[in-house]
């Protein structure tokens, strides 16, 4: 994969009138003329799939672009499934093998053509290890790797190249398979971690203040690393799906990205939970405080998230309408924090904020300045939003390139985020609070908040009328 969006920028930029390029003669010999390419300046903008998959196989005189590489891999599997591109990526292969094993060519141009189908391959297997899970894609790799060592039999360099990719492929997947076996242990219903209290918690009940009592220790403890690009590729497959109305909940999501919602929606629900939990009003004015400047370190190291996700707790009906306790709260950082999160003008303030911080991470240079974490849903929005706009294929057929340049340089934007080294210390006693903690249903938020403060209007005594009525038949 790249390792900086910088490369993205020469790729895209303003349209200008296209030219067809028919073939492949950009590649050099060897090229297929089965397709047309189409480029805006040099930029590759458009072509059938058949002349994209060519387009990415290398000849004895051309490589292709990193950039292209990383994009086409990510962009592909909404058309074909990795394992099927493998096999056409493989039969590419050996139809060029064939040309250069005519009577009279050189060993060495077979050499070179070898060396770069398995730097291909490396290449694939780094950025996406996580294709080659599939049975069928795992056997594609095998026989593409057998047929390139047969040119390799007097110094072995492609063997023990190919080696290296096989060995560093399968620890990938080993440590993928271990992680997804724990986060299947740890799994749980949506909001049914740990107990759910009926009434009002006893004295000695433990609360966040006493795990953690400084609010910059809480907001350093999100991490985002375990997500990858096809993961979030897939959000982009799963709205091709013949139901137009399906929803971003409706998705057959991966562990990474269940994951990290349950994160954002389990931070948002623990903050409404350890506010309505407090007996006394002088505490939950505390609490209240105490979150705001968790979100307020949350917002200066940049972790955009978890502070939308607390600024989202505090701002639950249960927390909102406890209005004697906000009255003693000091409300003015809090008020500095929501015009960050406005949602007007498609939440202009937080993109600009990003933005900022954007900039501050490309011109770091400690691992403390380079730290940005999006509001991960809002991240996915876009997405959802460039995909709806522009469409998959032109009218002629060919595949809309150019929107999918745009959509890798995001999602590889947001990878560069993840794969930023943590410089802060994870503070095992926090996480397993965070992990293990009482969070209340929707329900019990409402039966705390009004034992807490009772209610106010005809609307809300009719609700907590409800509430006990229910918790009678209940008993």
């Amino acid at each position: 994969m790249p390792q900086t969006s910088v490369v993205f920028s020469s790729i895209l930029g303003p349209s200008h009138s296209g030219q067809v390029q028919p073939g492949m003669g950009e590649r050099g010999s060897g090229a297929s003329s089965s397709g047309e390419l189409v480029f805006q300046e040099g930029r590759l903008i458009s072509g059938s799939l058949e002349a994209l998959m060519e387009h990415l196989v290398p000849t004895v005189d051309y490589y292709p672009d990193r950039t292209y590489i990383f994009t086409f891999l990510l962009s592909s599997r909404v058309f074909i499934p990795p394992h099927d591109l493998l096999a056409r990526v493989g039969q590419i292969c050996l139809e060029q093998r064939q040309q250069l094993e005519t009577p009279g060519s050189e060993k060495a141009k077979l050499k070179s053509f070898s060396a770069k189908i398995v730097q291909l391959l490396k290449e694939w297997t780094e950025a996406f290890p996580y294709d080659f899970q599939d049975e069928k894609a795992m056997a594609e790799l095998k026989a593409i790797t057998h047929r390139v060592t047969l040119c390799d039999e007097e110094n072995g360099t492609v063997k023990k190249a190919i080696a290296q990719m096989t060995q560093s492929l399968l620890l990938s997947l080993a440590a993928r398979s271990q992680l997804q076996e724990l986060r299947e242990k740890l799994r749980s219903p949506a909001m049914d971690k740990g107990s759910v209290l009926k009434a009002k918690p006893p004295a000695t009940q433990k609360d966040i203040l006493g795990v953690c009592c400084d609010p910059l220790v809480l907001a350093q403890q999100e991490r985002v690393s375990s997500i990858h690009p096809e993961d979030l590729m897939q959000i982009v497959s799963h709205m091709d799906s013949r139901d137009k109305h399906r929803c971003r909940g409706d998705l057959t999501k991966t562990y990474s990205l269940e994951a990290y919602d349950n994160w954002f929606n389990c931070l948002s629900m623990l903050v409404a939970t350890e506010v309505c939990r407090v007996v006394k009003k002088k505490h939950r004015t505390r609490m209240l405080e105490f979150f705001i400047d968790v979100a307020r370190e949350c917002f200066n190291i940049g972790n955009f998230n978890s502070m939308m996700a607390i600024i989202s707790g505090m701002n639950l009906s249960p927390v909102a309408r406890l209005k004697k306790t906000w009255s003693k709260v000091k409300t003015a950082k809090f008020d500095v924090l929501e015009h960050h999160m406005d949602p007007s003008s498609n939440f202009c303030n937080y993109r600009t904020a990003l933005q900022g911080a954007t900039q501050r991470s490309q011109m770091a240079n400690s691992s403390r300045e380079k730290i940005v974490i999006p509001v991960f849903n809002l991240f996915v929005k876009d997405i959802y939003f460039l995909h709806k706009i522009h469409t998959n294929h032109l009218p002629n057929g060919h595949v809309n390139f150019k929107k999918f340049w745009e959509i890798s340089r995001q999602i590889h934007e947001f990878m560069t985020w993840t794969q930023v080294e943590c410089p802060f210390e994870k503070d095992k006693k926090i996480q397993n609070y965070l992990l293990t903690a009482p969070i209340y249903s929707e329900e019990a938020l409402f039966i705390a908040s009004f034992e807490s403060e009772g209610p106010e209007n005809h609307m809300e005594k009719d609700s907590w009328k409800t509430l006990r009525t229910t918790l009678l038949n209940r008993a």
